[in-house]
Protein backbone atom coordinates (compact mmCIF):
# COMPACT_ATOMS: atom_id res chain seq x y z
CA UNK A 1 0.00 0.00 0.00
CA UNK A 2 1.30 3.42 -1.30
CA UNK A 3 1.71 6.36 1.28
CA UNK A 4 -1.00 8.86 0.46
CA UNK A 5 0.82 11.86 -1.28
CA UNK A 6 -0.59 14.70 1.35
CA UNK A 7 0.66 12.61 4.24
CA UNK A 8 4.79 12.69 1.85
CA UNK A 9 4.08 16.20 1.60
CA UNK A 10 4.01 16.87 4.94
CA UNK A 11 6.33 14.39 5.96
CA UNK A 12 8.91 16.16 3.63
CA UNK A 13 7.41 20.15 4.85
CA UNK A 14 8.42 18.44 8.73
CA UNK A 15 11.84 17.33 7.86
CA UNK A 16 12.58 20.30 6.13
CA UNK A 17 11.71 22.56 9.03
CA UNK A 18 13.82 20.53 11.39
CA UNK A 19 16.47 20.59 8.97
CA UNK A 20 15.73 24.55 9.05
CA UNK A 21 15.82 24.69 13.02
CA UNK A 22 19.23 22.92 13.10
CA UNK A 23 21.07 24.97 10.38
CA UNK A 24 20.27 28.05 12.14
CA UNK A 25 21.30 26.54 15.61
CA UNK A 26 24.56 25.69 13.82
CA UNK A 27 24.64 28.88 12.14
CA UNK A 28 24.07 30.82 15.30
CA UNK A 29 27.31 29.59 16.98
CA UNK A 30 29.35 29.66 13.96
CA UNK A 31 28.89 32.91 13.73
CA UNK A 32 29.93 33.46 17.50
CA UNK A 33 26.38 32.94 19.50
CA UNK A 34 27.66 29.68 21.78
CA UNK A 35 24.30 29.77 23.45
CA UNK A 36 22.06 30.70 20.99
CA UNK A 37 18.13 30.94 22.45
CA UNK A 38 15.40 29.91 21.28
CA UNK A 39 14.25 32.59 19.94
CA UNK A 40 16.89 33.79 17.85
CA UNK A 41 16.99 29.68 16.79
CA UNK A 42 13.28 30.02 15.49
CA UNK A 43 13.79 33.57 13.76
CA UNK A 44 16.68 32.51 12.14
CA UNK A 45 15.14 29.46 10.53
CA UNK A 46 12.10 31.61 9.80
CA UNK A 47 9.73 29.43 12.12
CA UNK A 48 7.04 29.69 15.00
CA UNK A 49 8.60 29.15 18.64
CA UNK A 50 5.71 26.67 18.63
CA UNK A 51 7.18 25.06 15.29
CA UNK A 52 10.71 24.29 17.15
CA UNK A 53 9.17 23.10 20.24
CA UNK A 54 6.65 20.58 17.86
CA UNK A 55 10.03 19.19 16.40
CA UNK A 56 12.46 19.09 19.21
CA UNK A 57 11.06 18.69 23.20
CA UNK A 58 13.01 20.52 25.02
CA UNK A 59 16.72 22.28 23.72
CA UNK A 60 18.76 19.00 24.54
CA UNK A 61 16.82 16.98 22.19
CA UNK A 62 18.08 19.81 19.61
CA UNK A 63 21.60 19.74 20.63
CA UNK A 64 21.08 15.92 20.15
CA UNK A 65 20.32 16.73 16.49
CA UNK A 66 23.04 19.85 15.99
CA UNK A 67 25.85 17.05 17.63
CA UNK A 68 24.55 14.45 14.79
CA UNK A 69 25.00 17.00 11.74
CA UNK A 70 28.26 17.79 13.14
CA UNK A 71 29.18 13.98 13.45
CA UNK A 72 27.44 13.38 9.90
CA UNK A 73 29.73 16.49 8.49
CA UNK A 74 33.07 15.32 9.86
CA UNK A 75 32.58 11.89 8.76
CA UNK A 76 31.92 13.25 5.13
CA UNK A 77 34.62 15.72 5.15
CA UNK A 78 36.88 12.89 6.27
CA UNK A 79 39.33 11.00 4.15
CA UNK A 80 40.98 8.33 4.71
CA UNK A 81 44.57 8.19 4.59
CA UNK A 82 46.49 4.88 2.64
CA UNK A 83 48.77 3.10 5.37
CA UNK A 84 51.13 1.55 2.83
CA UNK A 85 52.86 5.11 2.60
CA UNK A 86 55.83 6.24 4.03
CA UNK A 87 55.26 7.02 7.61
CA UNK A 88 56.45 11.13 6.69
CA UNK A 89 53.91 11.72 4.45
CA UNK A 90 50.88 9.72 6.83
CA UNK A 91 52.58 12.21 9.18
CA UNK A 92 51.70 15.06 6.81
CA UNK A 93 48.39 13.82 6.09
CA UNK A 94 47.04 13.25 9.07
CA UNK A 95 47.70 16.46 11.13
CA UNK A 96 46.92 18.09 7.52
CA UNK A 97 43.49 16.04 8.04
CA UNK A 98 43.00 16.67 11.82
CA UNK A 99 43.80 20.50 11.53
CA UNK A 100 40.92 20.76 8.76
CA UNK A 101 38.44 19.05 10.71
CA UNK A 102 39.35 20.15 14.65
CA UNK A 103 38.62 23.94 12.58
CA UNK A 104 35.69 22.49 11.00
CA UNK A 105 34.01 21.57 14.02
CA UNK A 106 35.49 24.46 16.10
CA UNK A 107 32.23 26.63 16.81
CA UNK A 108 30.73 23.27 18.07
CA UNK A 109 33.32 22.08 20.09
CA UNK A 110 33.21 25.42 21.72
CA UNK A 111 29.42 25.38 22.18
CA UNK A 112 29.56 22.36 23.69
CA UNK A 113 31.99 22.59 25.97
CA UNK A 114 29.69 24.98 27.88
CA UNK A 115 27.20 22.32 28.43
CA UNK A 116 28.72 19.19 27.99
CA UNK A 117 28.55 18.94 31.79
CA UNK A 118 24.94 18.68 31.88
CA UNK A 119 24.01 17.24 28.43
CA UNK A 120 24.23 13.44 28.38
CA UNK A 121 23.92 13.90 24.65
CA UNK A 122 26.77 15.89 23.77
CA UNK A 123 29.08 13.60 26.22
CA UNK A 124 27.74 10.87 24.00
CA UNK A 125 28.86 12.73 20.71
CA UNK A 126 32.27 13.77 22.68
CA UNK A 127 32.93 9.88 23.18
CA UNK A 128 31.86 9.19 19.55
CA UNK A 129 34.12 12.28 18.46
CA UNK A 130 36.95 9.91 20.74
CA UNK A 131 36.11 7.01 18.94
CA UNK A 132 36.57 8.43 15.09
CA UNK A 133 39.98 9.67 16.33
CA UNK A 134 40.89 6.21 17.41
CA UNK A 135 39.87 4.84 14.46
CA UNK A 136 41.47 7.20 12.49
CA UNK A 137 45.04 6.73 14.30
CA UNK A 138 44.97 3.03 14.27
CA UNK A 139 44.01 2.91 10.37
CA UNK A 140 46.57 5.24 9.45
CA UNK A 141 49.55 4.05 11.66
CA UNK A 142 48.39 -0.09 12.03
CA UNK A 143 51.98 -0.84 12.05
CA UNK A 144 53.68 1.69 14.25
CA UNK A 145 50.65 1.31 17.23
CA UNK A 146 50.18 -2.21 17.09
CA UNK A 147 48.53 -3.37 20.20
CA UNK A 148 50.51 -0.48 21.88
CA UNK A 149 47.55 0.64 24.21
CA UNK A 150 49.46 3.65 26.07
CA UNK A 151 50.55 5.21 22.85
CA UNK A 152 47.35 5.03 21.04
CA UNK A 153 46.01 7.14 23.96
CA UNK A 154 49.06 9.43 23.86
CA UNK A 155 48.30 9.97 19.88
CA UNK A 156 44.51 10.41 20.71
CA UNK A 157 45.06 13.22 23.46
CA UNK A 158 47.10 15.68 20.82
CA UNK A 159 44.83 15.19 18.42
CA UNK A 160 41.57 15.96 19.76
CA UNK A 161 39.95 19.50 20.34
CA UNK A 162 41.06 20.46 23.71
CA UNK A 163 44.78 20.12 22.85
CA UNK A 164 43.91 21.91 19.52
CA UNK A 165 42.04 24.71 21.50
CA UNK A 166 45.07 25.01 23.26
CA UNK A 167 47.06 25.77 20.73
CA UNK A 168 44.74 28.09 19.17
CA UNK A 169 42.52 30.07 21.55
CA UNK A 170 45.16 29.92 24.65
CA UNK A 171 48.42 29.57 22.98
CA UNK A 172 47.16 32.12 20.15
CA UNK A 173 48.68 29.99 17.69
CA UNK A 174 48.19 30.38 13.61
CA UNK A 175 46.47 27.21 12.20
CA UNK A 176 50.02 26.37 10.60
CA UNK A 177 51.96 26.62 13.96
CA UNK A 178 49.23 24.65 15.27
CA UNK A 179 49.52 21.93 12.54
CA UNK A 180 53.21 22.19 13.21
CA UNK A 181 53.06 21.13 16.61
CA UNK A 182 50.72 18.61 16.00
CA UNK A 183 52.77 16.80 13.08
CA UNK A 184 55.63 16.90 15.48
CA UNK A 185 54.27 15.56 18.49
CA UNK A 186 52.47 12.39 16.37
CA UNK A 187 56.22 12.13 14.84
CA UNK A 188 58.03 11.90 18.58
CA UNK A 189 55.23 9.24 19.88
CA UNK A 190 55.40 6.92 16.73
CA UNK A 191 59.48 7.35 16.11
CA UNK A 192 60.55 6.82 19.90
CA UNK A 193 63.63 4.99 20.72
CA UNK A 194 63.15 3.52 16.62
CA UNK A 195 65.09 5.16 13.24
CA UNK A 196 61.73 4.59 12.01
CA UNK A 197 61.40 6.05 8.45
CA UNK A 198 61.06 9.81 8.94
Amino acid sequence: MTTPPRADGRTARSERTRNAIVDAHLRLIADGDLRPTADRIAKLAGVSLRALWSHFADMEALMAASGQRVLEQRDASYRPIPPGLPLADRIERFSHQRARLLEEIGPAARASALKEPFSSALQRYRRVHVSRVRDELTSTFPEEIGSDEDLLNALTAISLWPTWSTWREAMELPVEAARTALARGVHALLTRGSNADS
